[in-house]
């Protein structure tokens, strides 16, 4: 009762009565019957497709809608659903305009206002034209409004009674339908009658044997053969006029939330629905063919109701209430799935539509009515209804979609209880639906498949997000799992490699409250990306137990993920809870990422402020993790400045100076034309500078650099710098804030009395000089000649490059067993008077590569 008879009510309907036996003449009985077994099977491969979904779990409201979504995600879902409740509600009305018609057409006597009469006086006929007038009536268009307006108001009201009542009044509709058919079948068993049409022969082999091929001619608008008529028709035209026939499998799906059990319902109900129908079919070819000259197939529109026992007005009852039927089950299924559609929420400006568990959907009933109602005052649906064939297919298309796709993918929760399928049955569907479409016609094709792309672009813009476990995000997982492991664990190829940052957030001090991470650094991070493609990895470490600290950590995860997501940055979000800086981050260096997707870049802020009181663990641990990264072959990005460096609105002018001191992979080349691919940078330009020892020949140096550069695609100025002109005294920059001689003496005399301190510290306790519980040592010479190289280097940048928009220079590594605090007052007096610059150490591997 829940889904046999309401498919059953659906698919049979008026073209069964009043078209069919004009398809056999036209098309001949082969030719039907390849168009009723290729429709048919679409119909059957939809069903065994929508069987294997629905029994995979229990299933909500919304039937078909429910299933798409779940499978192909909530924009596909909602996109298909809404053309299938559009399909459904205008269909309700074509219905209803087909019963009263059919009514009109019986009792004439019953219209208000004269009806239409056309007169053919020429018909086409086996290939020659026959002279006779035929006189075709055809009931008026206000008597159509009318009686249509009233029968959509009853059943309004019907369908307003609830599923129950629908079910009590469902076999009212059906009983007669199936009697009329039987009545058809006693008539083809004694015909011809007494009085009955010469062309009507009664069962023959000599009819069948001339039926058998096609014979396709011009008809005029009531489908009367005419030489002279305006509509050709061919296979294709065939299959679009009786598409309408099969259709109807979703009905009992459409009241999946009525259903007491939808996995055993759907699959039983729909499939014998369409196996009894599609049988039907085929033997009703072979007897009409077999029962009528061509001429008759052709001529007489009510064929069937000439030969129906014991008389015509049987079939007439059986047209009327089939299709009232089928209006019915339309108008019950359609307000079901649109309330499906706005329960789940995705859709705001559906939520008036909405239905409480277990209620009725009146308001979403009340708007199909409408929808009925305003189409039967159109009155003329030809040009509306092939688009509702197409909004039927393309459901029928996702469904198999769906299935193909969770069949494919064989997630561990794909366990259907429906173990008749396949996914190239699946497939095999879907592929004949969207065919289906395009013999039917291009033109309402293209108009159903831009309508659905619409709504798809407009949910994907306004709708909520909805996770529903879709076969999309199960299709990306397997894809990248198959890509990791296509990836395997060798090198990435420069051709290849893609930077993948990982951005330390909050290493140094906290930042303001709900500000997870330092704003300017996600902008830096989209800076390393090309058009934004790639991944970062944004992490921050919690000092503290875990088991403590857990519950921080997940606020702090959620936060940090609301965060990329505000700053729109292609990445995600890691938490690590350890008891210091150093331990997480040398945790992460160890195990973050899988295979080649690890990260390879470190981006971290400079510590600046590294000399005040509450931050003394600074030095040790900025060291620890550039030591810790150099082991680990990661790459570091440092920046100073950060609160100077632009924002995605910000534009900076002059240049982009690169000091190339080290090998480092061609890194610092490639973030210098990364740089230069963001808004903010494009106005720039880059220069390298190179420093060179006494005796280079500069000019053969520089010439060396042009063409690597060249080989690399790059424009570059390139300037070589010689350690004696960096040994030479130069002025100081009107533009500097702080005189680096008076810095690099300040710098001596805090290591002098640091050191003096570690000393008396270790003499007093009897112990060798440690800082941070490991041993260091000490060499005097070796600190002063390391403090006056990056003296001359920062004097040299400085000199060049005091007005560039940012400065990338080669980032000195710990000296081993140097202390921490030295190290920091060594990296202090590098980036003094320097506004933006970016400290850039590569690892041991090529990220650029001079072929193609």
């Amino acid at each position: 009762m829940g889904v046999f008879v309401p498919c059953l009510q659906n698919i049979l309907g008026i073209i069964y009565y009043i078209r069919f036996t004009w398809i056999v003449g036209m098309g001949g009985i082969w030719q039907s019957l390849v168009l009723v077994a290729f429709c048919g099977a679409c119909t059957f491969l939809t069903g065994l497709s929508l069987s294997a979904i629905a029994t995979n779990g229990a299933m909500k409201g919304g039937g078909p809608y429910y299933l798409i979504g779940r499978a192909l995600g909530p924009e596909v879902g909602i996109s298909i659903g809404l053309c299938f409740f559009l399909g459904n509600a205008v269909a309700g009305a074509m219905y209803v305009l087909g019963a009263v018609e059919t009514f009109l057409d019986a009792i004439p006597s019953a219209g208000f206002f004269q009806e239409t009469i056309t007169v053919v006086n020429n018909t086409l006929v086996n290939g020659t034209t026959k002279s006779g007038a035929t006189t075709i009536s055809t009931p008026s268009l206000h008597d159509l409004q009318i009686y249509g307006v009233i029968v959509t108001i009853l059943l309004c009201f019907i369908v307003f009674g609830g599923v129950k009542i629908i079910n009590k009044v469902a076999p009212a509709f059906l009983v007669p339908v199936l009697f009329s058919i039987l009545c058809i079948y006693i008539g083809v068993s004694i015909a011809p009658e007494p009085g009955a049409s010469k062309g009507i022969t009664g069962l023959s082999i000599v009819t069948l044997a001339e039926n058998w091929g096609s014979e396709y001619q011009p008809t005029n608008d009531a489908g009367v053969p005419d030489p002279n008529g305006s509509i050709y028709w061919d296979f294709n035209a065939l299959l679009g006029l009786f598409f309408p026939a099969v259709t109807g499998i979703m009905a009992g799906s459409n009241r999946s939330a009525s259903l007491r059990d939808t996995q055993s319902s759907i699959p039983v109900g729909t499939l014998s629905a369409t196996l009894s129908t599609t049988v039907m079919y085929l033997l009703s070819v072979f007897i009409f063919g077999a029962l009528a000259t061509r001429e008759e197939l052709l001529t007489d529109r009510l064929l069937a109701a000439a030969i129906a026992w014991p008389g015509p007005a049987m079939i007439y009852i059986g047209i009327i209430l089939s299709t009232l039927g089928a209006a019915l089950q339309s108008m019950t299924g359609a307000p079901r799935l649109l309330a499906a559609i706005a329960n789940d929420d995705i859709l705001p400006i559906l939520n008036c539509f909405k239905a409480y568990e277990g209620s009725e959907p009146h308001v979403a009933t009340l708007f199909t009515s409408f929808i009925c109602v305003a189409c039967v005052v159109i009155g003329n649906l030809d040009l509306i209804t092939p688009t509702i064939t197409m909004f039927f297919l393309l459901c029928y298309a996702g469904v198999n979609l769906s299935c193909f796709l969770l069949d494919l993918l064989d997630a561990p929760s794909w366990r259907p209880r429906w173990k008749i399928h396949h996914w190239l049955l699946s497939l095999v569907g879907a592929t004949q639906c969207i065919v289906i479409m395009f013999m039917i016609s291009w033109t309402f094709t293209v108009v159903s498949l831009a309508l659905a792309s619409l709504i798809y672009y407009y949910v994907s813009l306004k709708g909520k997000a909805g996770d529903w476990g879709d076969g999309f995000k199960s299709a990306y997982f397997q894809l990248a799992l198959r890509s990791l492991r296509s990836l395997g664990a060798n090198s990435v190829h420069p051709k290849n490699w893609y930077p993948i940052p990982l951005i330390f957030c909050r290493p140094w001090g906290k930042l303001p409250e709900n500000v997870p991470c330092h704003p300017k650094l996600a902008d830096f991070a989209n800076c390393m990306k090309k058009k934004g493609r790639g991944m970062s990895i944004f992490v921050s470490i919690i000092d503290g137990d875990y088991h403590e600290s857990v519950e921080e950590a997940n606020a702090a995860y959620r936060q940090l993920s609301a965060y990329i997501d505000y700053k729109q940055c292609e990445g995600v979000a890691e938490i690590i809870v350890a008891r210091s800086i150093s331990d997480g981050f040398r945790s992460i260096v160890q195990i973050m990422g899988l295979g080649n997707l690890k990260p390879n870049i470190v981006v971290m802020r400079y510590p600046e402020i590294w000399r005040r009181e509450n931050l003394a663990q600074i030095p040790s641990s900025f060291t620890s993790i550039i030591n810790d990264c150099i082991i680990a072959n990661k790459a570091i990005v440092i920046v100073k400045g950060l609160d100077e460096w632009p924002n995605e609105f910000q534009r900076l002018y002059g240049t982009i100076d690169l000091y190339w001191i080290v090998r480092d992979g061609g890194l610092m080349l490639l973030l210098s034309q990364l740089l230069l691919a963001r808004d903010g940078f494009e106005s720039c330009k880059i220069q390298v500078f190179c420093i060179a020892e006494e005796g280079t020949e500069a000019e053969e140096l520089k010439a060396d650099v042009k063409k690597f550069l060249y080989d690399l695609r790059m424009r570059a100025e390139v300037i070589v710098v010689t350690m004696k002109s960096m040994e030479a005294h130069s002025e100081i920059s009107p533009n500097a804030k702080k005189d680096p001689q008076e810095e690099y003496a300040s710098a001596q005399d805090r290591i002098r009395a640091y050191l003096s301190q570690m000393k008396e510290d270790a003499q007093r306790e009897g112990r060798p000089l440690m800082e941070d519980g490991r041993q260091v040592v000490v060499n005097e010479e070796k600190v002063e000649k390391f403090l006056y190289t990056m003296l001359k280097l920062n004097t040299t940048i400085v000199k060049y490059s005091m007005m560039a928009a940012v400065v990338l220079v080669s980032l000195p590594p710990p000296p081993l067993n140097h202390p921490a605090y030295c190290y920091m007052e060594y990296m202090d007096l590098l980036v003094v008077n320097v506004p933006r610059m970016l400290i850039v150490r590569g690892y041991r591997r090529d990220v650029v590569t001079l072929f193609t």
